[in-house]
């Protein structure tokens, strides 16, 4: 996966949203206000920060040389990974599905339910039915 495919895949995910809160090398995807993935734009090999539990992080650093604890990030919630096509596309995607679920879980009710509103709000415009 290279950075195209990885910022199109992140943007994919309801109400992902991307900026450079921390200047223009680094691209940070939220969901609801709350990070979920950071890709450093000056790194060769492309690197990106994942939220991931804990138990799996470790495992994921175990069996991938490219995964290590998040740069300038809680090493225990983070993991830095290099996306030079060694980890398998399926598997890149499953850690930022982990990474966007852990965050969605921690976002206040009202704010999920603001955002499912929207959802179908956007639906029912694109289906002409508003």
């Amino acid at each position: 996966m290279d950075l195209a495919r990885f910022r199109e895949y992140c943007l994919s995910k309801p109400r992902a949203s991307e900026g450079t809160p921390f200047g223009p090398d680094v691209l940070v995807f939220k969901v609801g206000g709350k990070m979920f993935a950071l890709a450093a734009l000056d790194e060769m090999p492309t690197t990106v920060n994942l939220k991931c539990d804990p138990d799996w992080a470790l495992d994921l650093r175990d069996r991938y040389e490219q995964v290590r604890p998040g740069y300038h990030m809680n090493k225990k919630h983070w993991n830095t990974v290099e996306i030079d096509g060694s980890i398998p596309d399926a598997e890149l995607r499953k850690m930022i599905d982990h990474s966007y679920d852990l965050v969605v879980e921690t976002l206040p009710k009202s704010r999920a339910r603001v955002g499912a509103r929207a959802r179908r709000n956007s639906t029912a415009v694109r289906r002409g039915r508003c």
